[in-house]
């Protein structure tokens, strides 16, 4: 499996989490504050990360991005 295929896999399984624990995007500047909130967290590990230190707390962060950015579609468009 590539790089690609298991972040592919990854967010699948954070969008199906998503989606067993909460309701359906109601609109789309819920959509957008929920986004916000998750690229905000990203920001966060990225502004705190060091040259050396490790990237798994940053990559679980950017697949809450990519699966709300799904989410967003899916439940709004």
């Amino acid at each position: 499996m590539t790089d690609g295929q298991k972040a592919m896999v990854a967010v699948e399984e954070e969008l199906a989490l998503a989606q067993q624990k909460f309701p359906p995007m109601r609109s789309f500047h819920e959509g957008y504050a929920i986004l916000q909130e998750e690229v905000d967290e990203l920001w966060t590990e990225v502004k705190a990360s060091k040259p050396d230190s490790d990237t798994a707390r940053m990559r679980a962060e950017a697949i809450q991005v990519a699966a709300m950015a799904l989410r967003f579609v899916i439940d709004l468009t």
